[in-house]
């Protein structure tokens, strides 16, 4: 068992090397840049979206009824949901559904290319197989990270707002006062600099099971498990350290 850990982690660490290589051709390389944000960033926005507002409705609806007390303010759910999505969802558990999303999506294209042997092709043309397909793609995701930060934050106050709106369960004026309320601009910067090592997880490790990906369809199948589990188990293992770097 530690011994495959420690086998893993190497040829990881190797392949890391070998990506963030000089590109053998750059003008390639920068063509590359936005063809991997569109198909792992943009792509990503809709079910963003999607998800925030409703998680922004849910967890408003849930803090309205939970926290029946005369003694809070009615502002505190909109201080409460700015707060969580600020810290927590708009950065980690973001990255935990773009894990299941882009992490398979990764793997699942690279160990069909394996697969089919066409890494071996590049390989044989001379081509760094790693450089050309997996710096592109961490690059990508780490530059796009922020972007989908920012719509999730966004979007989750939007489906509070909209309790506020079309609900008798908290007036609109108490909710934005509650987003407003000693607002501190560095957990926005905090959310962001987590994404950014998030999406670098993500795009790394993904890319790492899906390049080794031997031994015919079901190898690349257990690659993008494989890819999605331990790319989410080490999101919420840096998350941990992050935070305790970063707000300590």
């Amino acid at each position: 068992m530690i011994k495959k850990f420690l086998q893993e982690v190497g040829e990881y660490l190797l392949l890391m090397k070998r990506a963030f290589a000089k590109p053998d051709n750059f003008r390639m390389f920068i063509k590359q840049i936005p063809r991997e944000i569109e198909k792992l960033g943009v792509d990503s926005i809709g079910i963003i979206v999607i998800i925030s507002i409703f998680m922004g409705v849910i967890m408003t609806v849930q803090t309205v009824l939970n926290t029946e007390n005369p003694l809070l303010p009615r502002y505190s759910t909109g201080l409460v949901l700015r707060d969580t999505f600020l810290l927590e969802f708009s950065s980690t558990i973001m990255s935990l559904l773009l894990a299941g999303k882009v992490g398979s999506n990764i793997a699942s294209e690279l160990g069909s290319m394996r697969v089919s042997e066409q890494i071996d092709a590049m390989e044989i043309m001379g081509v760094n197989s790693a450089n050309y397909l997996i710096l592109p793609k961490i690059i990508a995701l780490v530059l796009f990270m922020p972007v989908l930060v920012t719509l999730c934050v966004g979007f989750g106050l939007i489906g509070g707002a909209c309790v506020a709106q079309f609900s008798d369960l908290i007036t609109m004026s108490d909710f934005i006062y509650g987003i407003q309320y000693a607002f501190i601009p560095f957990y926005y910067t905090y959310s962001v600099i987590k994404s950014l090592f998030f999406g670098f997880i993500i795009a790394s490790v993904s890319s790492f099971y899906g390049y080794y990906a031997y031994g015919g369809a079901l190898a690349v199948g257990r690659a993008s498990t494989h890819a999605v589990v331990n790319s989410s188990v080490l999101v919420l293992l840096s998350n941990i350290v992050l935070t305790n770097i970063i707000l300590t």
